[in-house]
């Protein structure tokens, strides 16, 4: 069923598209609607097509190392899913599934090489706007890798998690100890002073309860710091593994290099023995 050309005005890859090659596209495209947890389409299905999200909810999928589903996409309104496998004419890498009632524009290869038949000028259009995507691709992958865990802990603390450490930061130290020490001393010979005028006359029953509620506020506080600590860890633990394989990675591309050297090295000293005899 054909759609409403208009709706290309906000899917990047296609924003560069002129009226007339807008209204080619919608003519051969296709409008689709998903049940709720319906699975548009799974890992390992033929990518011959790729789908404009108009209205609903999408998680988009990846199964990782340990078998657990990972949601690595939740494209918005006019935003396009499963474009790389379209593209690339390979099976899902991926896997998609409509949280709610969901109608997507479904595009296919087909529908391209029409609009490339009749406009072949768009093409052009959509392969820059391909290329801008992968150039941002690129950007990201690349701050990613590199980024201070530091900056991306700082970026992610919350208004309670800053007052959470900083409660817990000044109840371990010596300033604190010193200073609530002082603070008792002061109160309990205060009281002893007085005598029979005390406001808390010996055994102190009304510090005792400041006392209480004072660790029955501060021991959760310092809880969540301790969670946000582990939080961190865990942070710092996913980059430094991030990290690591692209070291990995890089390291393996040098000693293939290295290999492939020696190789030529071989055939040279080859060739020179060859022609010394």
């Amino acid at each position: 069923m054909p759609c409403d050309p208009s709706v290309f005005e906000d899917v990047p890859i296609f924003s560069l598209l002129d009226a007339d090659e807008r209204a080619v596209l919608a003519e051969n495209v296709e409008l689709r609607r998903f049940a709720a947890r319906q699975r548009i389409y799974r890992a390992g299905d033929p990518g011959d097509r790729a789908y404009v999200l108009l209205q609903g909810v999408v998680h988009v999928v990846l199964i990782d190392d340990d078998n657990q589903e990972v949601v690595i996409d939740t494209p918005g309104r006019g935003e396009i899913f499963g474009l790389a496998s379209m593209l690339s004419d390979s099976p899902h890498r991926t896997s998609a599934v409509a949280l709610e009632t969901t109608s997507a524009i479904e595009v296919t290869r087909d529908d391209l090489a029409v609009l490339l038949q009749r406009k072949p000028m768009a093409g052009l259009d959509v392969l820059t706007m391909v290329g801008r995507q992968f150039h941002a691709a690129q950007d990201l992958v690349r701050m990613r890798a590199a980024r201070n865990p530091n900056e991306v802990i700082e970026e992610r603390l919350t208004t309670g998690d800053r007052i959470a450490d900083g409660v817990a930061r000044f109840g371990g130290s010596w300033s604190f100890i010193i200073s609530f020490g002082v603070v008792l001393v002061v109160y309990a010979g205060l009281n002893i002073v007085l005598a029979t005028r005390a406001w808390d006359p010996y055994p102190f029953i009304l510090l005792n309860l400041f006392l209480s509620m004072l660790a029955a506020v501060q021991a959760p506080v310092i809880m969540m710091s301790q969670n946000r600590q582990d939080a961190k860890d865990r942070l710092r633990s996913e980059l430094d593994f991030a990290v690591n394989r692209k070291a990995e990675a890089e390291i393996t591309q040098l000693a293939g290099k290295l290999n492939r050297l020696e190789e030529r090295l071989d055939d040279v000293r080859a060739e020179l023995a060859s022609r010394g005899r």
